[in-house]
């Protein structure tokens, strides 16, 4: 019990000392105003309260990722959970902070007009095609996860909900900001409080069941996968959201839009991220301690996640209770896979630069997304998550060298970005190679070397290219 309290007190300790530090490299100013001022539209520009902003934010990147992924992840054993604290604080956290801070200090755009900004106009078109493709795939996994698992709780047919949820979807894609998802959400977010808290104090309490029974430090950095799936690098795509996920990096500019104070932005997006982290931790705990460890786990599984997610909050809640916690973890991507399509629209309204102020010129560009998202929903949903995790992987290393690159114009300390930028691109270049289903199914010794020549000569170009450069730009960003 002591390693889950201990991880989650790393984590509520990182926002606030390496949360501060990051906010400082930054240099915010809060006398500076923000996009939600300058740019009001009633529509997507809409200035929010800080906690308003902070739920909806919460809401926005914790989709099924936090749950299904660490779910996956804890078949790995408590190294999932090292992996989950670390990637955290020094990742993903940082990534959602400059994700979110970058857009402030430029309009309120999307990852890709800042890609383009930062690492030329080569990564603004590869990072178009990429957001617009990744948001897709989070969209029609966020349809079929929660619609699979009303199906299971209410015993009518998939397709229903998945029909009803993406109706939700498009109305919620179209309609200003603050008519449903800054409604609704506060009433989500204490079904997700419920959700968290309940479930860990059941388990605290339960006498059938212990937190982490039988954990030693070194499990942590032991692989104790039942399948003999390699830890390395996989374990860091199948953990996505809760340690680092580039999907944050296209959810940030919607609050980035709506927030009222640049001094608002550790808590709002280091902060999230953060609160999704702890949400990881929880569902990983929970699987490896109500089957009693990895075995027990693989089997209650089934290769399904959701199996876990029903068995777990019945068995600790009981049937009410189960059901409320099980309708908190269908809510999560209920709440992301609505602003996927948000964004992925109003990346298309940058590109195309076409003003998203009446509703037939949303239209134009929403229903084509919803076309194209209700053929993916006809593809298998093993294949559409394997995609989606390299996919978000991809573009959170976008996000960072970006970030990086703007620190580096800056001549600030960008080893904050850099070091991350440089572990994630290791991994997903390596899993790339290595996989067998997805790239050259190389070995894994070699598909590493690749994958680390490949990470040195990216940064070396990174590091020759922006260091120094636009200095002046710099400043009146900062004014």
């Amino acid at each position: 019990m002591s390693w889950f309290f201990l991880c989650v007190g790393l984590l509520i300790g990182g926002y606030f000392i390496y949360g501060a530090f990051v906010e400082k490299v930054f240099g915010i100013n809060a006398k500076r105003q923000t996009p939600a001022f300058t740019k009001t539209d009633g529509v997507d520009y809409v200035p929010m309260s800080k906690g308003k902003v902070y739920l909806i934010q919460l809401l926005n990147i914790a989709g099924v990722g936090p749950i299904f992924g660490p779910i996956l992840g804890a078949l790995y054993g408590p190294a999932a959970m090292l992996w989950i604290v670390l990637g955290c604080i020094f990742a993903g956290a940082v990534h959602d902070y400059f994700s979110g801070m970058l857009s402030v200090r430029n309009n309120g755009e999307s990852v890709p007009s800042l890609a383009g900004k930062y690492l030329g106009k080569g990564a603004k078109h590869f990072m178009n095609v990429f957001a617009i493709i990744l948001l897709l795939l989070v969209g029609v996994v966020f349809i079929s996860a929660p619609a699979g698992l009303l199906a299971k709780l209410t015993g009518w047919d998939l397709s229903i909900f998945v029909g009803i949820i993406f109706f939700y979807y498009l109305i919620a894609t179209i309609v200003p900001v603050d008519k449903i998802i800054g409604r609704l959400y506060p009433f989500f977010g204490a079904l997700l409080v419920f959700m968290s808290v309940g479930l860990t104090i059941a388990l605290i309490v339960s006498s059938e069941h212990s937190l982490l029974p039988g954990v030693e430090i070194g499990d942590f950095l032991t692989n104790l996968n039942p399948n003999d799936m390699p830890l390395w690098p996989a374990l860091f795509i199948t953990i996505a959201c809760g340690a680092i996920s580039g999907f944050h990096a296209t959810q940030s500019p919607l609050m980035a839009r709506c927030v009222e104070n640049e001094s608002n932005g550790r808590f709002v997006f280091f902060g999230a991220m953060i609160g999704e982290g702890i949400i990881a931790l929880i569902w990983c705990a929970i699987a490896l301690s109500f089957f009693g460890g990895v075995e027990g786990l693989n089997a209650g599984m089934a290769g399904n996640p959701a199996n876990v997610v029903y068995e777990a909050s019945t068995g600790l809640l009981g049937a009410v209770g189960g059901f409320l916690a099980v309708l908190g973890v269908i809510v999560l991507p209920i709440t992301s896979g609505d602003t996927a399509f948000r964004s992925a629209r109003l990346i298309l309204a940058e590109f195309f630069k076409m003003p998203q102020t009446e509703l037939p010129k949303r239209l134009m560009f929403a229903i084509p997304l919803f076309a194209a998202g209700a053929v993916l929903t006809q593809v298998d949903f093993g294949v559409i998550w394997r995609y989606f995790g390299v996919a978000n992987q991809a573009t959170a290393v976008m996000m960072l060298w970006t970030a990086s690159a703007y620190l580096l114009r800056l001549n600030k300390f960008h080893w904050i970005c850099t070091i991350p930028a440089m572990f994630m691109t290791t991994v997903v270049i390596s899993f790339m190679l290595s996989s067998p289903t997805l790239g050259a199914g190389l070995p894994i010794m070699l598909s590493t070397i690749a994958g680390i020549v490949s990470t040195l000569v990216i940064t070396g170009l990174v590091m020759i290219r922006t260091k120094g450069k636009g200095e002046i730009e710099a400043v009146a960003e900062e004014s």
